[in-house]
């Protein structure tokens, strides 16, 4: 009976075609877009679409935590899957605050950054699971050894 080998995806590179798992390409195609979208959001709200002050406000700078992601995620890296779905929950607590409390236009945005991170957060999950069960799978195996 031969050990299943733990993928190399799960140490944070790409699966390919001789991994036992597979990745979930529209689920990590999701993650892309609601990123990018997360990113457009922010960076279009606090400049031009409803800033804190006229003419903008230095909180365009929230979206570049999201920008350092941007590569890992393009790359479908685990670990970057992991940290981003991580530091998005701040932009969904931001999303429901200001959605709550803000008034008009911006509340609507508010609103829409918590849609934005939620759908992130649930494709950066749905590609990651997979990866993370082989490898408790393999760990258990390798300890029952």
């Amino acid at each position: 009976m031969s050990t299943p080998r733990v993928p190399a995806s799960s140490t944070g590179n790409q699966s390919t075609a001789a991994d036992p798992v597979a990745g979930n390409a529209t689920a990590a195609l999701g993650a892309n877009a609601a990123l990018i979208a997360l990113i457009v959001l922010c960076v279009a709200w606090e400049w031009w679409l409803a800033p804190l002050r006229p003419g903008g406000s230095a909180l365009v700078l929230k979206a570049l935590p999201l920008l350092c992601a941007v590569p890992g995620v393009w790359r479908r890296r685990l670990y970057t899957l992991q940290w981003a779905s991580m530091l998005v929950l701040l932009y969904f607590a931001e999303g429901i605050v200001r959605g709550m409390s803000d008034p008009g236009f911006s509340a609507r945005l508010g609103w829409l950054e918590v849609g934005l991170s939620l759908i992130f957060f649930v494709c950066a999950l749905v590609y990651v699971a997979p990866f993370k069960r082989a490898a408790r799978r393999a760990k258990k195996t390798a300890q029952a050894s």
